[in-house]
């Protein structure tokens, strides 16, 4: 019994030494030396690429495509017929007028000549008048509408791209051609409201696209809406694309915008920082440090005051350090 007692005992012992031990060993810190370096601070958006002169061709009713000009690609003038939409009931409703005016044209010569005969009275004549006019109202109205049948190019340029087969029912606003000139390009981007106050006009941006994955493309904040949208919150900016860009239309861009840049800044890991504060190691000992932070980027975080070149900072920020606590560099 007092043998079992004693390696109890013994057993609480060891537990004991070994607890002591693991909580008052250093923890086991990674440690990075600030550096001296360019720090850009950088807005980001997503973009589409798209021409800078271009137009949508769109149809303003619901009638079925007969005629299309299979002209994806060739070059056209402006106002030449892209497509034709099923224009027949309208074309006998113009030529039933044209009969009814044709009647009416005849009636207000008979009145007119039994007036001058004064068989009739002007009272007659002007009614005839205006039964005229009318119908004449109503064909020019009609005609007008005849001209919504026919899809035109809008602006001359090259038919960069063509939707609809012959047969097809066409929806109103649905598009059916893009018209533009597929040089120069511009890339659209909205940016977050909180964020357009760091843009301007002729700030450098660079693009990444998933189509030239190994690639850094450059372009150029060319404007800014004055208007921003109150629903999504967001600013409408545009960035021109140099002649030689490999990026072609429709495609999405990632893009960030350098809003500023900073030389000779001294920078800690990103990670390295919450809020306005980060761990350095001094003496074997970790100290948590209030500092003054410029510019946040995704890999570095440029520090201005609180922290010297000769610092051994903690990267990442230990959650579960407290300040005090001793530590040692990971190997």
């Amino acid at each position: 019994m007092k043998l079992s007692r004693l390696l109890v005992l013994l057993l609480l012992l060891l537990v004991a030494a070994a607890a002591f031990w693991q909580f008052s060993r250093p923890a086991e810190v990674v440690l990075v030396s600030p550096k001296r370096g360019d720090a850009a601070e950088i807005v980001y958006a997503t973009g589409i690429v798209e021409p800078r002169t271009w137009a949508k061709v769109t149809p303003l009713l619901r009638e079925r495509i007969v005629e299309l000009c299979n002209c994806e690609g060739e070059a056209v003038e402006r106002g030449a017929v892209l497509a034709r939409l099923d224009s027949r009931q309208p074309e006998a409703t113009l030529a039933e007028l044209r009969a009814r005016q044709k009647l009416h044209s005849a009636d207000y010569e008979r009145i007119a000549a039994l007036v001058e005969r004064r068989v009739a009275s002007d009272q007659a004549l002007d009614r005839a008048r205006s039964e005229l006019g009318q119908i004449q109202a109503l064909i020019a109205g009609q005609e007008t509408r005849l001209e919504s049948y026919v899809l035109r190019a809008p602006v001359s340029g090259v038919v960069l791209r063509q939707d609809g087969e012959v047969g097809e029912v066409a929806e109103p606003g649905t598009v059916l051609f893009w018209v533009g000139e597929p040089r120069p390009l511009q890339v659209e981007a909205e940016v977050n409201e909180e964020d357009i106050p760091r843009v301007s006009v002729g700030q450098r941006a660079v693009l990444k696209a998933d189509a030239f994955p190994d690639q850094v493309l450059e372009a150029k904040v060319d404007s800014i809406t004055p208007k921003g949208d109150p629903v999504a919150k967001t600013y409408r900016i545009h960035l021109a694309l140099p002649v030689d860009t490999p990026l072609r239309i429709g495609m999405t861009v990632e893009v960030n915008v350098i809003a500023r840049v900073a030389s000779e800044a001294l920078l800690v890991p990103s990670n390295a920082v919450r809020g306005s504060s980060l761990f350095v190691a001094e003496g074997g000992v970790a100290r948590r440090r209030d500092v003054k932070v410029g510019i946040r980027g995704t890999g570095n975080t440029q520090i201005l005051e609180g922290l010297s070149e000769t610092s051994r900072v903690i990267a990442p920020f230990p959650d579960d350090l407290a300040d005090g606590t001793k530590v040692s560099e990971k190997r």
